[in-house]
């Protein structure tokens, strides 16, 4: 990361709104492609809504990381995502680490080849050493406090400063579950004075039914991808 985008300490939504009219005509782009992806592979199943999706994309887009770890994919729509956005960079590369492998058989071979690698395993039984020199954090996979409790106490304290994170379904309602990974994830927050930012319907109906969604709209960004409205990503910056 350069020192101009070091320096920003938040992902908020001027900088959401503001990407989004930045790289409108690539995220256009990357939408058509996944459409029609989709509509290839009838089976394959879609873990990401359309808005958080496309500000995962922006945010690769405007972080430039070098090093993604994505643990979680499915079958590769949120790998596939990240890849487009690396791809539209001219630069990084994608790790991704699963206890299955669907997502092998659900990523272009034209986003894979030169900028990603699978690892079928258990993230945390993992060497250390994965965390090193890493960008950007992904994270959609076992969502239960014992999970969260994990990378929050031996992955984040390896992650430098700034580093950029997404957690995946934290709200689905306006207030996660007891016991699951965004009571964990919330309360570590909290505790370390750190904003994120989200465009759940649950949590910031504001946000995602009038901000975004009009600015969207200005754009011409649509008809949707997929029916999930939900967007319960999390964005934040360590600190």
């Amino acid at each position: 990361m350069d020192n101009e985008t070091k320096r920003r300490p938040v992902v908020d939504l001027e900088l959401i709104r503001g990407l989004y009219r930045e790289h409108a005509d690539a995220l256009r782009s990357v939408r058509e492609s996944r459409r029609a992806h989709r509509a290839a592979h009838p089976s394959l199943k879609v873990q990401l809504d359309d808005v958080e999706a496309e500000i995962s994309y922006l945010l690769l887009r405007h972080f430039r990381p070098a090093k993604v770890v994505e643990i979680g994919s499915l079958h590769g729509w949120s790998t596939g995502w990240i890849l487009h956005a690396l791809k539209d960079n001219g630069t990084g590369i994608l790790i991704t680490m699963d206890l299955i492998d669907n997502a092998t058989s659900g990523v272009p071979k034209s986003l894979a080849e030169g900028r990603w690698e699978f690892r079928q395993c258990d993230a945390r039984n993992q060497p250390a050493g994965w965390a090193d020199g890493l960008d950007y954090l992904f994270i959609d996979a076992d969502h239960s406090a014992r999970f969260a409790r994990w990378y929050l106490r031996d992955v984040f304290p390896r992650l430098a400063k700034g580093t950029p994170v997404s957690v995946h379904d934290v709200f689905h309602r306006a207030k996660p579950l007891p016991f699951t990974e965004g009571v964990e994830v919330l309360s570590w927050l909290y505790l370390h004075a750190t904003p994120y930012f989200t465009a759940a319907r649950a949590k910031a109906p504001l946000v995602a039914r009038a901000e975004l969604a009009d600015l969207r709209r200005e754009l011409g960004l649509g008809p949707d991808l997929h029916h999930g409205r939900d967007n319960p990503m999390i964005y934040f910056r360590l600190r």
